[in-house]
């Protein structure tokens, strides 16, 4: 925790911020929002919501630009910028492998792990509220959400 930040604003951060009515998010899909003070992209797929953190892990490209495509039977965001693939539910960065062994090995689909931070959403009287996560390893989109890289800084 940061010494500078005491446990009730801590715990605050974790509390659900009401981002939007379900019927415009289902009309464009996706919509972007603020959320205590970190950036954040709400995506509507197949019936399913999705929240993660609005700058790619990679280089801080505009997830909220990109397309949604499936891979290996998974949900990605694609990253307009250099065509990360990101799963929509998990946050794990995708990639294809060859293994330079055997030369009629085809492309498989591989996870790098978790690279962006998703958040919980929910829906209450057809409000859709976000929850930031509480995860506690760091993940490498936290580098974008925070700090100097932040697109909106607090007023503090």
């Amino acid at each position: 925790m940061d010494p500078g930040i005491s446990k009730q604003d801590e715990e605050k951060k974790y509390t659900s911020v009401c981002v939007g009515r379900e019927d415009d998010i289902r009309k464009s899909e996706r919509m972007t929002a603020v959320v205590h003070d970190r950036e954040v992209v709400i995506f509507y797929h197949k019936g399913e919501y999705y929240a993660m953190d609005i700058r790619c892990y990679h280089s801080g490209g505009p997830l909220h630009l990109g397309e949604i495509e499936d891979f290996n039977g998974q949900s990605c965001i694609v990253c307009p910028w250099h065509k990360y693939k990101i799963t929509l539910a998990t946050g794990e960065g995708l990639y294809q492998s060859v293994n330079p062994k055997d030369p009629s090995a085809r492309p498989q689909w591989c996870s790098k792990g978790v690279k962006q931070r998703t958040h919980r959403v929910t829906v209450d009287n057809g409000n859709i509220y976000v929850t930031l996560s509480k995860e506690p390893f760091k993940c490498d989109s936290d580098y974008y959400a925070t700090g100097e890289f932040k697109v909106i800084q607090s007023s503090s």
